[in-house]
């Protein structure tokens, strides 16, 4: 087995995923991506400046596939897979009446679905590199509270939550670490989407409109590392997303008040 710890990352074509694998890659680590974009992907590797990288095109939603990448990858990097970073997801707002069949469905097929193969995949592989390898999956503020305008989402993310602190218990004693990221609103492409097809206006706006502050991504893979490293089961990234933990467990009545006062759902 190599000594080089290797690393793959789950929506590595662009934001936080291409952030967490520069980030390692910048460490000595041999870095993994896998993505449905190959161009974003090919980007992501180029800005890594060394050749212990490796690219597999593949969709979450396919268990098989899975498989497959992990192999390959693992090949790739001389045997090993020390981290798994189950970070593919995307963003769904607007009122769940607004939501379309094809909408919910898709995000919880991404978000929710595609952890759990991950996990599945990943399992075989971490145990080989245990005692000190990572299951880490990217949940959300939105899994700390449910949000107004982004129940499919926020419910995606309690379920990576739970995810989380699930296999944290199943995989201890064969000494897989499992971690989760809580991130509130981080600058990277996903801003800029539109919550659903029935709005024009975009999360970045909404975000700007309601004073809350947007994150630098750098702080994420920052994060990324020290959740891997450390023994945080849930690491929240941004000066939102603990003020939001904090108010959720000692002030969650002020919590509901505010919330219920600011429902006016994403896209309207």
């Amino acid at each position: 087995m190599a000594d080089r710890k290797a690393i793959f990352i789950t929506g590595g074509g662009s934001g936080i995923g291409r952030a967490v694998a520069t980030y390692f890659g910048a460490r000595d680590w041999f870095v993994g991506v896998g993505d449905i974009d190959q161009a974003g992907m090919d980007e992501t590797l180029g800005e890594i400046g060394h050749g212990f990288t490796y690219a597999h095109k593949f969709d979450v939603r396919d268990r098989a596939a899975w498989d497959e990448a992990l192999d390959s990858f693992a090949t790739a990097a001389g045997g090993r897979i020390d981290v798994v970073f189950n970070n593919a997801g995307i963003p769904i707002g607007g009122s769940l009446i607004e939501n379309s069949t094809e909408e919910i469905e898709r995000c919880l097929d991404i978000n929710l679905k595609g952890v759990l193969f991950g996990a599945q995949a990943a399992y075989p592989h971490l145990k080989k590199t245990a005692p000190g390898s990572c299951l880490l999956n990217t949940a959300s503020a939105a899994g700390i509270y449910g949000t107004p305008g982004a129940s499919v989402y926020s419910a995606t993310k309690f379920g990576v939550r739970a995810i989380t602190e699930s296999l944290d218990g199943e995989w201890a004693e064969d000494g897989i670490k499992v971690r989760s990221l809580m991130p509130s609103f981080i600058d990277t492409p996903l801003l800029d989407h539109t919550p659903n097809a029935q709005t024009n206006e975009g999360i970045r706006q909404r975000v700007t409109e309601a004073g809350l502050e947007i994150t630098p991504v750098l702080e994420v893979a920052q994060a990324a590392w020290d959740a891997v490293h450390g023994e945080k089961l849930h690491t929240t990234v941004g000066k939102t997303a603990r003020q939001m933990a904090f108010a959720a467990r000692w002030l969650p009545g002020r919590v509901r008040k505010q919330t219920r006062a600011s429902a006016r759902p994403l896209g309207r």
